[in-house]
C-alpha cells in the first residue's frame, strides 16, 4: 500500500482503515472565455499620462516668485542617478534621459515588478 503521495510502506493501516493512493492526472490550463477576453482588450485603448521626473526640490512662494529666466533649481538628485518613469503618477521603471532626433526620451533600465505596481494603486 502507498500513501497519498506515493510512498511505499508509509501508509500505516490501522482501525480498518487502509489510505489511498492518489493518482494526479495532466492538468487542464484554465481557459479565459472569450468575453473576459475582448473585455481586457478594450483596457489597451485607454489612453493614461506618462511622464518622467528627473528630481525635485522644495520651494517657500517667496524663492518660487523671485525665480527669473537663467535661475537654477538644484533637484533632489545626483546627475547619475536615473529618472523615474511614472504612468498615471504609478512608479513603473527607471532610465536614462537620451535625445533622440532632437527630442527628449528616456531609456528604460529598470522596470517595477508588475505585482509591486498592482499592489501600489491598491493604496
Amino acid at each position: 500500500m502507498t500513501d497519498v503521495m506515493g510512498n511505499p510502506e508509509a501508509a500505516p493501516e490501522s482501525g480498518g482503515f487502509q489510505a489511498a493512493q492518489a493518482h494526479f492526472g495532466t492538468m487542464e490550463p484554465s481557459t479565459v472565455p472569450p468575453s473576459a477576453t475582448r473585455d481586457i482588450e478594450r483596457l489597451y485603448e485607454i489612453t493614461v499620462p506618462a511622464s518622467v521626473e528627473v528630481g525635485r526640490t522644495l520651494m517657500r512662494i517667496d524663492e518660487l516668485m523671485r525665480l527669473q529666466p537663467g535661475a537654477v533649481v538644484t533637484l533632489d538628485r545626483i546627475a547619475e542617478a536615473p529618472a523615474d518613469v511614472l504612468v498615471n503618477g504609478t512608479l513603473v521603471g527607471r532610465g536614462e534621459i537620451v535625445v533622440v532626433d532632437g527630442r527628449f526620451g528616456v531609456r528604460l533600465t529598470e522596470l517595477v515588478d508588475p505585482r509591486a505596481r498592482v499592489k501600489s494603486l491598491a493604496g
